[in-house]
């Protein structure tokens, strides 16, 4: 019996070759087969798709960009046929071993040296074409198909939600008064990572910055009082995001109601998701809880949700806006009040919502809907018992 020696050089062979998995690929097939009826209603050739979320969508998780926030290093030429992938010599072994690996696509590569808008143009030449460009008819029809989501990235999206919450609230229970914004935001991408969660957002609002800064990411501020902990990150393609807020000794009496005024609005806004309404009809429920706390303009001052999925953004919920919720997308709540948010990620079902980022033994808020008890997370209270919103005397705070 001859031994074969393996150059420590070399990578170990188990991950050189993908297990081929037969779901995802029949479900690569069935999304192939809506462009390929769009193709024909359209009466195109065909789509080039270049955006990093088209790519994780078509192939069910496949990522583009190098894991990162950065641009697809490879360009999508779908025909009724076939799906073509474009890139350099520099990405095609990793793409094709380690993202699309026995799902069907074909290769057309170039050197590094030569820019891929060459090839691009060279196939494009002398056919009808549609471009998934922001703007483009095509960039909002493949995000109506992304919207609704598959089982399988439904149980992936499930999947990244516990994870995620776990990272953001593992970092708040553990935190320090005095470290600055940037080092928890740090623990926060180093519990992610560990996770295979691509940070794509993360914010850490302290002592009260995020009234200033509705978008502020993190800085050397140092945490002395409280804060507020945001997190958007991907996993297969999918995005999930997550807010908590902590306090270092016991909050003050207008940091309790401003956090329980922003968790009465997102109960608001996450009962009403119902399928088929209209985002309007939603937001004009979540106004009136606004209102009642004498905030009626504060939603002004940054976005309260969207639908969420293999882009961060599919949709944005906005007033007036006729867009429907649709049954299978999910939808990230995060409305903020002064220096509060209240941030989840919930599943739209025909049968009621499902909140997918549950904390684990995180305090709670009882909070009434319609008098369904919908319990939202409350501020931590790291040196004290939590201080607790004076329940109704159905035993929650009562919405709509």
């Amino acid at each position: 019996m001859s031994v074969t020696p393996v150059s420590v050089l070399e990578p170990v062979s188990s991950g050189e070759f993908q297990a081929l998995d037969l779901d995802r690929a029949h479900e690569v097939d069935r999304r192939h087969a809506m462009l390929a009826e769009y193709l024909a209603l359209r009466n195109l050739d065909a789509l080039l798709l270049t955006r990093p979320e088209n790519f994780a969508w078509l192939s069910g998780g496949g990522d583009s960009t190098r894991r990162g926030p950065g641009d697809a290093v490879a360009t999508l030429f779908i025909t009724p046929e076939a799906r073509l992938v474009l890139c350099s010599s520099a990405d095609s072994g990793q793409l094709f071993d380690r993202e699309l690996s026995g799902l069907g696509f074909q290769l057309k590569e170039r050197p590094w040296t030569e820019d891929r808008n060459i090839l691009v143009r060279d196939l494009c030449r002398g056919r009808t074409i549609a471009s998934d460009d922001v703007g483009t008819s095509l960039h909002q029809d493949l995000a109506d198909f992304r919207m609704l989501l598959a089982e399988r990235d439904v149980a992936a999206l499930r999947s990244l939600a516990v994870e995620l919450t776990h990272a953001v609230e593992a970092t708040a229970r553990q935190c320090q008064r005095g470290e600055t914004e940037a080092e928890v935001a740090g623990q926060i991408a180093h519990r992610m990572m560990k996770r295979n969660i691509v940070p794509v957002t993360i914010q850490v609002l302290a002592d009260g910055q995020g009234r200033r800064y509705r978008h502020w990411a993190y800085s050397d501020d140092h945490i002395e009082r409280f804060a507020v902990l945001t997190a958007i990150g991907r996993r297969n393609g999918l995005h999930c995001g997550v807010s908590r807020t902590l306090c270092f000794s016991s909050p003050p009496q207008q940091l309790i109601e401003w956090h329980q005024h922003a968790a009465l609005i997102q109960a608001t806004g996450m009962y009403f998701s119902h399928p088929g309404w209209e985002f309007l009809e939603t937001w004009s429920r979540m106004a009136r809880i606004y209102e009642k706390f004498g905030a009626a303009d504060e939603w002004r001052a940054a976005e309260q949700a969207e639908v969420i999925g293999y882009d961060a953004c599919e949709a944005a919920i906005v007033p007036g806006s006729s867009r429907r919720f649709v049954a299978g997308s999910a939808v990230f709540w995060h409305p903020s009040v002064r220096s509060t948010v209240a941030g989840d990620t919930m599943l739209v079902r025909p049968q009621g919502l499902e909140v997918l980022t549950i904390g684990e033994n995180w305090p709670m808020l009882p909070i009434l809907v319609k008098g369904e008890l919908l319990p939202r997370p409350a501020i931590l209270c790291r040196e004290a018992a939590p201080r607790q919103w004076p329940p109704d005397e159905d035993g929650g705070m009562t919405g709509l």
